[in-house]
C-alpha cells in the first residue's frame, strides 16, 4: 500500500512528525499525517493551509511504501458518529485527540486508519513514529508538488 504526505520540501524527509496540535493529536503528541490517495493529501493540504501560502510555499509529496502484512488499527465512521455525530468541527478536536493520543501512547500499531473529515468515504492514515513497526515504513519517492492556481 502508498500512503501520501504534502508539505513542505523542507520537511519531505521528516519522520518523526511535528508534535504541533491537530485533529487526532495533542501538543507534543508525535504523528505523521497521510492521506490514502494523493487527491485527499491534496484537499487535506488545501483545507488547512491558506491560499497565499499554498502559492508562495515550495511543496513536496513525500510517497511512503507500507508492507502488505502491516497491522493497522481503524477507528470506523460508525462509530466516531455514534459517540460524537459532529466530530469534524473543530470543537470537537479533544474527542479525536484522546483517540489518536490512546493509540500513540499504547502503541498497538504503527499505523492508525481514520476517516477523512473532509470526504468520509475516504481515510487518513496516521503513523506513529515511536512504534517499533514504524521502521518498516519506506518513503518510496519524494516529488515536488505545485497546487494548481485555480484551487482555492
Amino acid at each position: 500500500m502508498h500512503i501520501y504526505r504534502i508539505g513542505q520540501t523542507k520537511y519531505a524527509n521528516d519522520l518523526k512528525g511535528s508534535g504541533i496540535d491537530a485533529r487526532w493529536n495533542s501538543h507534543g503528541q508525535y504523528v505523521i499525517y497521510t492521506g490514502g490517495s494523493l487527491a485527499l493529501s491534496c484537499l487535506e493540504k488545501l483545507a488547512h493551509t491558506s491560499g497565499t501560502s499554498l502559492y508562495a510555499g515550495n511543496f513536496s509529496v513525500t510517497m511512503y511504501r507500507v508492507p502488505d502484512t502491516m497491522k493497522i488499527k481503524e477507528i470506523k465512521l460508525p462509530d466516531l458518529l455514534k459517540h460524537t455525530p459532529e466530530w469534524t468541527k473543530v470543537i470537537n478536536y479533544p474527542y479525536t485527540q484522546a483517540i489518536g493520543d490512546k493509540w500513540l501512547t499504547e502503541r498497538e500499531t504503527a499505523i492508525l486508519k481514520v476517516p477523512s473529515a473532509i470526504i468520509d468515504l475516504e481515510y487518513n492514515y496516521l503513523l506513529n513514529p515511536a512504534h517499533p513497526d514504524f521502521r518498516q515504513i519506506k518513503i518510496a519517492a519524494i516529488k515536488p508538488f505545485t497546487f494548481d492556481s485555480r484551487l482555492k
